[in-house]
């Protein structure tokens, strides 16, 4: 599993001439730091990474915030239509919205070429939602019942008692919507047109297809043997920042991951 990502770090370490010859392994061969300043170099890859910076901490907090607001009530058992709401949601992780009706909703919405297109069509995730209604079930019932008796609205206990005690669930939830917008691609591709909303993963996608053509060499600075080194640079850059987070939460992700698996 480490190894194809090793490879490509010791390739982004060599000079591009190395790279055309093969034979990188494990360690960089003729080393050099090239490849980065030219990313460094490249405003358009900044922009790209604002982008997805932006997608993926905004887009995540929406997520969290209207995928943990929905657990909440349907985790009450006496909430009214409960069932069927239930049904529906399994039924959109059975049948996936077809390509052309979900097209056709965006634009209708007015967010094509927008990046609402990239953070609204995937609000709510099913199955994650799924896993934050069994966690709600889990939470002590006399504890929402005497915050309740305390005074608290739904919308305080939501905020007060349920939110502090999930951590661990929104924590790992969090993790998962934050690598699919971190990786959006697909969407960008689909419902944005003006480049300087791609995010970093399209971008790296022109770098990857497109990099050999005469013009992008040219708007980049490459030759054609600096073309190799600059990809594997880049593919450093776009994937080491999400790798980060996941020290930073291992122990709450941990937790997360358990739920379910024993009950007290």
């Amino acid at each position: 599993m480490l190894y194809p990502f090793w490879n490509v770090l010791a390739a982004s370490f060599s000079s591009g001439s190395a790279i055309v010859k093969g034979g990188i392994t494990f360690f960089p061969r003729e080393f050099t730091l090239e490849n980065y300043e030219a990313v460094v170099k490249t405003p358009s890859l900044w922009k790209s990474a604002g982008v997805s910076i932006y997608i993926t901490v905004f887009g995540t907090f929406l997520n969290l915030a209207f995928t943990s607001l929905m657990a909440f009530g349907l985790s009450r058992r006496d909430l009214k239509l409960r069932s069927a709401i239930m049904i529906l949601i399994i039924f959109t992780m059975i049948f996936q919205v077809p390509m052309v009706p979900g097209y056709l909703v965006v634009k209708s919405l007015g967010m094509m070429n927008t990046l609402w297109a990239l953070m609204i069509p995937g609000l709510i995730s099913a199955f994650n939602l799924i896993v934050m209604i069994s966690f709600f079930q889990n939470l002590p019932h006399g504890l929402l019942e005497a915050a309740k008796i305390d005074g608290c609205s739904d919308f305080g206990t939501w905020w007060r008692i349920a939110l502090p005690l999930s951590i661990p669930s929104i924590t790992t939830i969090g993790l998962f919507y934050a690598v699919s917008h971190w990786n959006a691609y697909f969407n960008a591709i689909m419902f944005v047109r003006d480049a300087s909303l791609y995010p970093l993963q399209v971008k790296l996608r022109q770098l990857l297809v497109e990099t050999n053509s005469d013009e992008m060499r040219s708007t980049m600075a490459l030759t054609l043997q600096s073309v190799e080194g600059i990809k594997m640079a880049t593919i450093i850059v776009a994937t080491v920042p999400i790798l980060l987070i996941y020290p930073m939460i291992q122990k709450h992700f941990i937790k997360g991951a358990m739920l379910g698996s024993v009950k007290g």
